[in-house]
């Protein structure tokens, strides 16, 4: 005799912006939808608050009024995912945003910051940025202390999506921005320092 296994309910962007109205979820609940599942967010340690801080000091200076930068807020990628990556680079719009949340197209450049999370990083978010065809992901990978730079995504015959690209960037090295290749972002700005002793 066959038991049938319980599934968990899977949600569409419709269904999880709806629960949103209605206030199913507490202000500062830290979740997200990832293929349909509502995901709670890993705690961010110190090194991790640290890095996106830096990042905030960084970015603005560097790419100024020609682009639109967000953290920490959603990005639509149909038909039933809304993550809410670290930092990402989006095209600038002329309202802002005001009208729907970014999508696939309006990205430039997407980046997660990585201590406890590097597994579902390097996987899960890796394939679903891919899969919605981002050209560029970038994991600041705290655990090795360096930046994955990952670039030209790809979907092979087995229908898994990746990207051809993995470039390593150590924290003492420049990177130029795929989006703005006049502009570099010199990482020993952004690498959090380690603590002696």
């Amino acid at each position: 005799m066959s038991r049938t296994q319980a599934k968990p309910k899977r949600f569409t962007l419709d269904e999880y912006h709806k629960l949103t109205e209605i206030g199913f979820f507490h202000e500062d609940d830290r979740i997200e939808l990832i293929k349909g599942e509502i995901i709670e967010m890993a705690a961010k340690g110190t090194a991790h608050e640290t890095c996106l801080r830096k990042l905030w000091k960084e970015l603005p200076i560097l790419v100024g009024d020609r682009g639109t930068l967000q953290s920490q807020a959603p990005i639509i990628l149909p038909p039933n995912s809304e993550p809410e990556p670290d930092f990402a680079i989006l095209q600038n719009r002329p309202d802002d945003y005001l009208s729907a949340h970014p999508s696939p197209s309006d990205v430039l450049l997407v980046m997660e910051i990585s201590d406890s999370t590097l597994k579902y990083d390097r996987e899960v978010k890796l394939s679903l940025y891919a899969e919605a065809g981002i050209s560029d992901y970038w994991i600041f990978n705290l655990f090795d202390n360096q930046l994955e730079a990952h670039s030209e995504p790809f979907q092979n015959s087995q229908g898994n999506f990746g990207y051809h690209n993995r470039r390593i960037v150590l924290p003492n090295q420049i990177i130029a921005l795929p989006c703005f290749p006049d502009l570099s972002l010199d990482l020993s700005r952004v690498f959090p320092q380690k603590l002696n002793g």
